[in-house]
């Protein structure tokens, strides 16, 4: 099964993701690649809708952002798309108050993972708004910061609004920050659409079906369950993970349950929710600098496979 590519527009307002988009849609009508978008307003009204062509398949997520108030909403079109269009790319441009994690916790549904390759986050910094970022409030600052320390591709926007030296710092800090990813100076959002093209799945063994961003850091990771577990056992290897685990999420069943348990884990916090249908035995788990082989060993582990 061919897998779609997401890739992930990440960047506070204002920093230039729509210009950036505009680009990389003219690059795929080129290529003559089926692709489809999804965007992400806080307010009830769509204000770049205008740049997706009309043969392009779009789905408008208003009024909330795709981390929180409006996941469920997300998680069905997003399904919708991979199901009815199957596009050979998606393009999600997040809201700028969006943070990379919860974007990755909100489109990785267990439901759906499988059928996804995601490529990487690309996030669009403001220059001049960087520089001067002790002037907006804590949140906002430490937003910026997460947005550029888990980024696997960052646009240094509007750096024609900066002299030398002030592209020299702005380049330092941002590298600082994430050594990892490839930092590009631009004007207007331009770049060579094939550095976009070249974020891969850099350590990734032909048998396993996780995906790191190249050497990132940030990475995703999906297990399929064959059969149930036990839930002492289960919980072991929970207590055993790493701080680096940031989120888990999936369909497991136990050896006591008849159907599938819904299982959540945010912040070193379990929860299990009983379904009453058979579903996926899929398992999303999304985290830093980790071991992704190793997790797989421990988890056939559980289910008694070498």
């Amino acid at each position: 099964m061919n897998k779609t590519e997401i890739y992930i527009l990440s960047g506070f307002l204002g920093s230039g993701k729509t210009t950036l988009l505009k680009q990389l849609l003219q690059d795929e009508k080129k290529q003559g690649r089926k692709v489809a978008v999804m965007m992400n307003e806080l307010g009830k009204v769509s204000i770049d809708s205008d740049v997706v062509d009309e043969d392009v398949p779009l789905k408008e997520l208003l009024d909330g952002c795709i981390c929180c108030t409006i996941s469920d909403k997300l998680e069905a079109q997003l399904q919708e798309l991979l199901m009815v269009d199957k596009p050979e790319a998606i393009y999600i441009e997040t809201t700028g108050a969006a943070h990379p994690i919860e974007v990755l916790d909100s489109i990785l549904s267990p439901l759906f993972a499988d059928r996804m390759l995601v490529k990487g986050i690309l996030s669009v910094v403001d220059g001049p708004r960087w520089l001067n970022r002790k002037l907006l409030s804590p949140q906002i600052q430490q937003l910026l910061i997460e947005q550029v320390r888990h980024a696997d591709l960052i646009i240094l926007n509007k750096a024609d609004d900066l002299t030398e030296a002030e592209q020299a710092r702005l380049t330092m800090e941002v590298q600082g920050l994430n050594s990892h990813a490839f930092s590009i100076l631009t004007s207007y959002s331009k770049i060579a659409v094939k550095q976009v093209r070249g974020m891969t799945s850099g350590k990734k063994s032909p048998a396993s079906i996780s995906h790191v961003f190249s050497d990132l850091s940030l990475s995703t990771f999906v297990y399929q369950f064959q059969k149930p577990v036990n839930q002492s056992e289960f919980e072991d290897f929970l207590r055993g993970l790493p701080d680096t685990v940031y989120r888990i999420k999936g369909y497991l069943k136990l050896n006591s349950s008849q159907y599938p348990l819904l299982f959540q884990y945010s912040y070193g916090m379990p929860l299990y929710m009983q379904e009453n249908m058979n579903l996926p035995l899929n398992m999303v788990f999304i985290g830093e600098n980790l071991d992704w082989e190793d997790m797989k060993k421990r988890l056939n582990a559980l289910e008694g496979i070498n």
